[in-house]
């Protein structure tokens, strides 16, 4: 038997590749769907099922691609209502691959079809649970998600679900088993995932305050609810995407790969009112960029930030990017939180742009110790985009903070009669803060390059440090 966790960092993300005597099954698996097709005939092996722990919110998944290149099988949990063909499996039915078994137990709680399968050998030893948003290495799914599709849903009744099923289906299992999660640190879908993406059972029993045995049904409520953070708002639409169907990869890579010279580059944009999304990093972002065109960089959680800040999952999306590779890729990661319409590209990229002679705008940016120098001569308003339990944690004194996912909503907190500073933790989300300012007419402000890490190093006050476990 061969159990891979194949894990991608940027959405934090982990599907698994089951291979047991030349059958496959291949659990939550991302939009492009080639690898596990490359990885089983690496093994001269079949893909036989495509097993999916519950509808998923923070992607989309390939499960619908992958079933019709392999003509394999969709297996969901009890009270799966899909739109398209699919098992939906019993409460602990067996599933077969090769001589390896693969059993289903509805774990409802984080949604109500959520399941979790273990995993038992050739050998008829139970080795791990594939457990999806219902049990992570430090924390639980959040109860919150599925009212934002079904209002009965409540966290409150979703919460109260969890608790049992982790107490009767989850906690009663062997200590060795170790836990398969969907997801680590990073992802929308807890408050306080670990770093780690693997454990046994037995250590998380000991270390996860969602399975001390001493907890009360309320107790665990209120310890699961507190601290939750507002979901994404692309969350919902992806749900509705993984319940309902969409079009296959290779028909949306195809209308986003199509390449425009500058002048064409320009009507197209003008006609259709797509969105430029320049994909380039901060610095060279900086430097130049397309009026009107939003900066969210390839190299951090790309995705992740296009869920949270455009608000239409049809918005047509036209690419600035370094060369062909990165437009592939960011078509690739656009696809996995269901943004399907990116229409184009700029051939050439954009220095293309710059010997067209097209119209350009920079944004100002100044180091940390410039920082300190502007405040010794008088108090210019900075703002802090961090999240808000970043900047609980330690801030500038005299910051206030405006989460990223929050600017569009408080743009008229930025002053525009008087200069201003942006800072973030490292100069990625300021830069996504400062396009989005350019774009609605802001001028008036300067970027400090390397962020609160480089702001830390100087003499400018700062708040004394609070642990972030502290404050949840």
């Amino acid at each position: 038997m061969k159990l891979e966790q194949i894990y991608t960092g940027c959405l934090a993300h982990a599907a698994y590749y089951l291979e047991c005597n030349g059958e496959v099954a291949i659990f939550d698996p991302l939009r492009e769907v080639q690898p596990y097709i490359d990885r089983a005939q690496k093994d001269n092996a079949k893909i036989k099922y495509v097993f999916e722990t519950h509808f998923h919110a923070d992607f989309v998944s390939g499960h619908l691609d992958l079933a019709k290149k392999e003509k394999a099988v969709i297996v969901y949990g009890p009270t799966a209502k899909p739109g398209f063909d699919a098992l939906v499996a019993d409460d602990n039915q067996v599933f077969e691959v090769g001589q390896c078994k693969v059993k289903a137990i509805h774990t409802p709680g984080h949604t109500m079809e959520s399941t979790t399968y273990l995993i038992i050998d050739e050998n008829g030893k139970e080795h791990g649970i594939i457990t999806g948003d219902t049990l992570f290495i430090g924390d639980v799914g959040r109860p919150d998600l599925a009212q934002h599709v079904v209002a009965d849903l409540t966290q409150d009744k979703l919460a109260r679900l969890l608790y049992h099923s982790l107490r009767e289906k989850i906690m009663p299992l062997s200590d060795d088993l170790i836990v398969y999660p969907n997801h680590g640190a990073g992802s929308a879908c807890g408050k306080m995932m670990s770093k780690e993406t693997t454990d046994t059972l037995g250590n998380q029993k000991k270390t996860n305050y969602a399975l001390n045995p001493n907890l009360t049904e309320d107790e665990f409520v209120l310890a699961l609810l507190t601290g939750l953070t507002t979901p994404p708002a692309y969350f919902p639409k992806n749900v509705l995407m993984n319940i309902q169907g969409y079009e296959s990869l290779e028909t949306v890579m195809h209308r986003g790969q199509k390449p425009y010279d500058a002048k064409s580059f320009e009507i197209v944009a003008n006609e259709t009112k797509a969105l430029i999304l320049d994909t380039r990093k901060a610095a060279d972002f900086a430097d130049g960029f397309i009026l009107n065109s939003i900066n969210i960089g390839l190299e951090s959680n790309f995705a992740m930030w296009v869920g949270e800040l455009i608000p239409d999952l049809q918005q047509e999306i036209l690419l600035v990017a370094e060369n062909h590779e990165k437009v592939e890729e960011a078509i690739i990661r656009l696809s996995r939180v269901g943004y399907d319409h990116a229409i184009g590209y700029l051939e050439g990229g954009f220095q293309a742009w710059v010997n067209a002679g097209k119209e350009v705008d920079t944004v100002n940016r100044i180091t940390a110790d410039d920082l300190a120098i502007l405040e010794e001569i008088h108090l210019t308003p900075v703002f802090d985009v961090r999240k808000k339990s970043e900047f609980a944690s330690e801030h500038l004194v005299q910051a206030v903070n405006i989460p990223l996912n929050e600017i569009s909503q408080r743009l008229s907190e930025f002053p525009k009669d008087k200069h201003f500073v942006l800072h973030c933790a490292g100069g990625y989300r300021s830069m996504i803060a400062a396009s989005i300012l350019k774009q609605r007419g802001y001028d008036n402000f300067v970027d400090v390059i390397g962020g609160f890490n480089e702001i830390k190093l100087t003499n400018l006050p700062i708040t004394d440090y609070v642990c972030p476990t502290t404050l949840l």
